[in-house]
């Protein structure tokens, strides 16, 4: 079996979804035996959220300034950079996890450098820019191979841009996401201020408008009428995208609510937490929040299940697509009266005992092992059909 040169490519070293997917990923190619490097565009002393078990390179983010456009375009350009060198690495195989590095690599194939890529769509934004736009646009068009996490995305692809991409599966860690209690969490509970006297709501992605943010806030304050102990903690939030304006309405709307912030109060905004304490703040929250207004997977809601934490999403794909009826708690999430019914049923009705058995199904529906068996595939055949290797 040919041992594969593999560059993962992501846009961050920071603990987001389609990050995580190519660590994730990464690691478990490596396992099945490939040499995996994991590359990601960083800033002077930032390195990845947590160690990871391959070769990792980080390309160096010298001079990033100007606004949201500019800095994207320097993003690129460093990739380019990199790679353009004549002493760079050689692989078999260049998987890009997002339009930056995809733009990068579609210059590169442009110009002769590489011979192709392979790009994974995990969710397209909406753009008013037209060169973010054309970027996003062209790390996908210009790919050898589209993949995608869902089969929401699956379908827009093809409808939207008519492009057939294959669709794979995310995965869970279930070692590491469980329900069984562990040292940390006691620490972390009070680290964090979170009281044993009511239920803890967790909602995981930071404050961002695709997030529903402003309206899990809503749906907290009617929480807060008939559950007056319960917080309700935000975690994460690191992203390349500017969410200032967005940003700036959840402050108004906490400040006119007169609900108070910080630890030990109703309202916990932790911002990114260090990536040992995630498995903690699952089995310490009652329930995640999670009704997305759009998303290109959600593993968080694995890793909540997994974790024995009931799970709220939203009545519309990627979530239909893959969860059953009974998996999880279901709601409209453009009505925040819909999101605060299902907050309370989370705590009161769901019947938490079949998690275990929900866990183990999806722990085997959605495996990272079988996830590098199914890309490993696809790699194999593209390198087939050129009659050489890829790059």
């Amino acid at each position: 079996m040919q041992r594969l040169r593999i560059a993962m490519l992501t846009h961050s070293v920071n603990p987001r979804g389609g990050v995580v997917h190519a660590m994730q990923l990464a690691e478990a190619l490596q396992d099945q035996g490939h040499d995996v490097t994991l590359i990601a565009g960083a800033e002077p002393g930032k390195d990845f959220y947590r160690p990871v078990h391959c070769n990792t390179v980080l390309i160096p983010l010298l001079s990033l300034s100007g606004e949201l456009v500019a800095t994207v375009g320097q993003r690129i350009e460093a990739y380019v950079d990199y790679f353009a060198r004549q002493d760079f690495e050689t692989y078999d195989i260049f998987h890009a996890q997002d339009a930056i590095s995809g733009c990068a690599m579609a210059k590169l194939a442009e110009r002769g450098i590489i011979n192709g890529f392979i790009r994974t769509v995990h969710h397209l934004d909406h753009f008013d820019d037209i060169w973010l736009t054309a970027w996003q646009n062209r790390s996908f068009r210009a790919a050898q191979q589209v993949l995608c996490v869902s089969r929401d995305w699956k379908d827009k692809l093809l409808n939207e841009h008519r492009i057939d991409a294959v669709q794979i599966n995310n995965g869970i860690d279930s070692e590491r996401y469980s329900p069984k209690p562990e040292a940390n969490d006691e620490a972390l509970r009070q680290m964090l201020g979170l009281t044993r006297g009511g239920p803890i709501f967790q909602a995981v992605g930071g404050i961002e408008a695709r997030k529903n943010t402003l309206r899990i806030f809503e749906a907290f304050r009617e929480v807060l009428l008939q559950r007056p102990n319960a917080q309700l903690i935000i975690v994460g939030g690191a992203s390349l995208l500017n969410h200032s304006e967005y940003r700036q309405c959840f402050s108004v709307a906490v400040a006119e609510s007169g609900i108070q912030d910080g630890p030990g109060q109703p309202l916990v905004i932790t911002g990114p937490l260090p990536d040992a304490d995630m498995p903690s703040l699952y089995r310490l929250s009652d329930a995640l929040v999670f009704p997305s207004l759009t998303e290109g997977f959600g593993l968080v809601v694995l890793e909540a299940i997994a974790s024995g934490t009931p799970a709220i999403v939203s009545t519309r794909p990627p979530f239909t697509d893959y969860l059953k009826y009974q998996d999880c708690i279901w709601t409209d999430p453009e009505n925040s009266g819909a999101i605060a019914g299902a907050m309370l049923a989370a705590i009161d009705d769901f019947p938490k005992d079949r998690l275990p058995v929900i866990a183990q199904r999806l722990s085997r529906e959605f495996s990272w092992t079988q996830s590098a068996s199914t890309h490993l595939d696809i790699y194999r055949s593209l390198i087939n059909t050129k009659g050489t290797q890829y790059a």
